[in-house]
């Protein structure tokens, strides 16, 4: 494994790079010098670990999967309160999230929208395969709350949430991440109430 300054491995060093730049700026805008630039490597050294940007594209969307997962988890135990006030405390952290200026939103959305003429791309299976995790998390979360049709309630609250992030992204505002966390507040205590 090739390491460079510092003693952070190459391969590492790239995805850090990546991540800055395709969030940062898109996938389609940034090139892959640009990135090798920001990594501090040559461009051979980025071809080295990474057969193409599309492969890097890919690695960006796997690297941010499980981070993004564990913090909606640690958002929703930290919060008090009922299994709704919990879902509606993810929301609550999206917004604040929202609020900063460098957040440019959902990564798997912007990337489908940049590559959606491209439906087989790898990366596209990536950011499926997120949502379906925190979707069947969701799922699971509410079966465990006794809720009679938890696979319905999941789906709702994953389009709440998709939609708040693109709604976000055209206005600008984040209080639509607030109003859908009311929303998945209200369904989440209606179902449990059933």
């Amino acid at each position: 494994m090739e390491m460079v300054s510092g003693n952070i491995p190459a391969k590492e060093r790239i995805l850090t790079a990546a991540n800055r730049l395709f969030y940062g700026e898109g996938i389609r805008a940034v090139s892959v010098d640009a990135i090798a630039a920001k990594a501090g490597l040559t461009k051979k050294t980025l071809y080295y670990h990474f057969k193409s940007k599309d492969d890097l594209i890919e690695a960006y969307l796997v690297a941010r999967d499980q981070p993004n997962l564990a913090l909606y988890k640690q958002w929703f135990d930290e919060a008090e309160g009922s299994l709704a006030d919990k879902v509606e405390a993810i929301f609550t952290n999206l917004g604040n999230s929202a609020r900063h200026p460098k957040w440019k939103g959902c990564g798997f959305l912007r990337t489908a929208a940049e590559l959606a003429n491209m439906p087989g791309h790898p990366a596209m299976k990536v950011g499926a395969a997120h949502k379906k995790k925190f979707e069947a998390w969701l799922k699971d979360t509410f079966a465990g709350e006794g809720i009679a049709a938890p696979d319905d309630l999941a789906r709702h609250i994953v389009l709440l949430m998709d939609g708040a992030f693109s709604t976000v992204l055209i206005h600008k505002d984040p209080a639509y991440i607030d109003a859908a966390g009311r929303a998945a507040h209200g369904m989440v205590a209606a179902s449990k109430a059933n």
